[in-house]
């Protein structure tokens, strides 16, 4: 991962499971992203959140503090989602159990999917790909892009801005 480049990047639930849904975590994750934006570490310029996994178009600009602001996201995510289930639902906690030196709990797949987008084809193929995913007959959360609150298909179908973080594509400048 260079800072400054394009990427598709994929992050999921650990074994799948529907987390993100189940709790209702969505908010959470676009005040994540919403505040890595403010700090100037990243620009994300499409994005899906489904049950059990987030699907980004971004550019990391800098670190947050001495982490990966991909670090940081799936670190500050993770120990909220372990805040919010134990007060929730503690037995819920077992099933991301993990033996590692560096935690208890892991919430996200080990080593989530980068996907460098060199070319604006493939960047607006990777837009269509996270705009449609609610569609899959799998999901089938809306029957039109625009409609899926935790997405940037809105936007791009209406030019309406509901998620500060979120730039137009087109936007994306490499020189940065």
């Amino acid at each position: 991962m260079k800072y400054g480049s394009l990427y598709f990047y994929t992050s999921t639930i650990k074994s799948w499971k529907p987390l993100i849904h189940q709790y209702q975590f969505y908010s959470l994750l676009t005040e994540s992203l919403s505040f890595l934006h403010k700090k100037n570490c990243i620009r994300v310029y499409g994005f899906v959140i489904m049950p059990n996994h987030i699907h980004l178009i971004w550019q990391l600009l800098r670190a947050n503090g001495r982490e990966s602001p991909a670090a940081s996201f799936m670190k500050f995510t993770g120990h909220q989602f372990e805040s919010h289930i134990r007060t929730k639902n503690p037995e819920d906690l077992q099933q991301y159990k993990v033996d590692w030196n560096t935690r208890k709990y892991n919430f996200w797949q080990p080593e989530p999917d980068w996907f460098l987008l060199l070319k604006e084809k493939t960047t607006l193929q990777k837009l269509n790909y996270i705009h449609m995913n609610p569609l899959q007959e799998k999901w089938s959360l809306v029957d039109d892009p625009g409609k899926y609150e935790y997405s940037s298909a809105k936007f791009y179908e209406t030019g309406i801005q509901t998620f500060d973080f979120l730039h137009d594509y087109r936007d994306y400048d490499d020189r940065l």
